[in-house]
């Protein structure tokens, strides 16, 4: 699990790696992703936007920007989550995440940046 806190918000993030059961007529690998975002701030705030960093050894790096979350742009009052799962597929062993979300403060509109700690991404056998 990684953590990361910044301007009072927490990003933790877990892991999960996607068996697939046609693995040898698939050289692609899953892995999916659990996010939790908790304000430990005094304003309600709301992700705006996304903006990762996808290393896959297999090719460059990756960059995918866009509006929310999973197709929601979630608000948070002082004290609440939000929890969402997503996932990516690399197509080597071995791959990396990273990234910020764009929040804004509901009372005043001030906009900043919260970083998503780095994860790896690494099949099960690669990690022994």
């Amino acid at each position: 699990m990684q953590v990361a806190i910044t301007n009072d918000i927490r990003i933790t993030v877990e892991v999960f790696y996607q068996n697939n059961l046609e693995k040898e007529k698939n050289t692609s690998n899953m892995f999916a992703y659990r996010i939790t975002i908790s304000n430990e701030g005094d304003f309600t705030v709301k992700l705006l936007k996304r903006h990762w960093y996808i290393t896959d050894l297999a090719i460059a790096k990756t960059e995918v920007k866009g509006d929310g979350v999973v197709g929601l742009q979630p608000v948070l009052e002082p004290g609440e989550s939000h929890q969402y799962v997503s996932c990516c597929v690399i197509e080597s062993e071995i791959g990396q995440m990273y990234g910020s979300y764009t929040m804004e403060r509901q009372i005043d509109g001030r906009k900043f940046e919260v970083k998503i700690p780095k994860f790896n991404l690494i099949v099960p056998y690669r990690s022994n």
